[in-house]
């Protein structure tokens, strides 16, 4: 039911934002919108992740997934860009994140991991324009459908600094499915790169 409102107000709102001709009203109509694309996002990680393979069936792939890790966890380690591993099943659980992610994004590795993506990395309650969640989760979810890596564009996605406040950061995110040899989706590989100078420095 939740899902049907969220799905029926984000029509309603985009169509009231063509129509819209003032300035205030389009920013109201703007995050409502961005609003609702967050809320159903969230609903549909918790439900189904980025993944539409049947419960039973993705059990099933665990062991493969844990010998897939192995050979390349040595990597992912060591590698100096940053990398975050999700279970792309309900909830979207942070399996593991490199030091580079962990630096990056002012996190511990052991805190998050077992925690799903969205509670560890929510939207900026103080920007209502806010889609970063929104954003990655159609990312995420088109992995997961077509078996393809996808490109975002940059994306500005706040993130909590050491004491809690929320910081002001733009991403250039990759994000990958990592298959069994059968060709089962096991893993999503998320990947970062910090471009806030980069957008800063733009005139």
């Amino acid at each position: 039911m939740q899902r049907f409102v969220c799905e029926q107000n984000i029509v309603h709102f985009e169509r009231l934002l063509n129509e819209a001709t003032e300035a205030t009203v389009q920013h109201t109509v703007r995050a409502l919108l961005a609003s609702a694309k967050r809320q159903l996002a969230l609903l549909n990680s918790a439900a189904s992740g980025a993944d539409a393979t049947p419960f039973e069936q993705r059990r099933r792939q665990q062991t493969d997934a844990a010998t897939i890790r192995q050979q390349f966890q040595p990597e992912f380690d060591s590698s100096p860009h940053p990398y975050m591993l999700l279970d792309p099943g309900p909830g979207l659980l942070i399996v593991d994140v490199n030091d580079a992610y962990a630096a990056a994004t002012f996190i511990s590795r052991s805190d998050v991991v077992g925690r799903s993506l969205f509670e560890i990395f929510p939207d900026n309650p103080d920007d209502p324009l806010a889609d970063g969640v929104s954003n990655l989760y159609s990312s995420l979810r088109i992995v997961g459908e077509t078996g393809r890596a996808h490109a975002m564009k940059v994306q500005r996605y706040d993130i909590r600094d050491g004491d809690g406040t929320f910081v002001e950061r733009h991403w250039q995110p990759i994000n990958s499915p990592i298959h069994d040899a059968a060709g089962h989706l096991v893993y999503l590989l998320h990947h970062v790169e910090d471009v806030s100078a980069q957008v800063a420095s733009r005139p």
